[in-house]
């Protein structure tokens, strides 16, 4: 179950584009508005994903996870240097690797690193029907502390 860590080059982000839409696939909400309000400026969530990765990669401190020289694992954050607070935006393990402990992984690793650039709290968000990854951060020693519900609208 070794993963060796490493942060991401430009030539990971086609890979990790791919992965990450196909990790998302079951559990994003952004699938879920398109089935109410169809694709957004003609841009399915697929599409807006991929948006949202090419700013990601751009802005965000990107951890990449390999096993026997393929990525299969990934996590994103951005820190709050005031604050020493980390904000962990993406943890996606490719499908294909599923069920090996890799998220729990990645999980460790991004915490490690944001320990290391001087962070003493992280913060992530989860979708309630994401079991998995709520089973995983509770088990990890997160605490819930809010529930929010995600509005949609198209705007007359």
């Amino acid at each position: 179950m070794d993963l060796s860590i490493r942060l991401a080059d430009t030539a990971d982000y086609p890979h990790l584009e791919r992965m990450v839409v196909a990790a998302f696939e079951p559990i994003t909400w952004a699938r879920r508005a398109d089935e109410i309000f169809g694709p957004l400026n003609g841009k399915d969530w697929r599409d807006r994903w991929r948006l949202r990765l090419a700013k990601v990669f751009a802005t965000q401190h990107v951890l990449v996870g390999e096993r026997d020289g393929r990525i299969v694992a990934m996590a994103t954050a951005t820190i709050d240097t005031d604050c020493r607070l980390g904000y962990i935006d993406l943890l996606a393990v490719d499908p294909a690797f599923h069920g090996r402990g890799y998220g729990r992984t990645m999980l460790r690793a991004m915490l490690d690193y944001l320990k290391r650039q001087g962070c003493q709290h992280a913060h992530l968000e989860c979708l309630e029907n994401n079991e998995a990854g709520n089973r995983l951060y509770r088990s990890e020693g997160f605490v819930e502390v809010a529930r929010s519900i995600r509005w949609f609208i198209r705007i007359p």
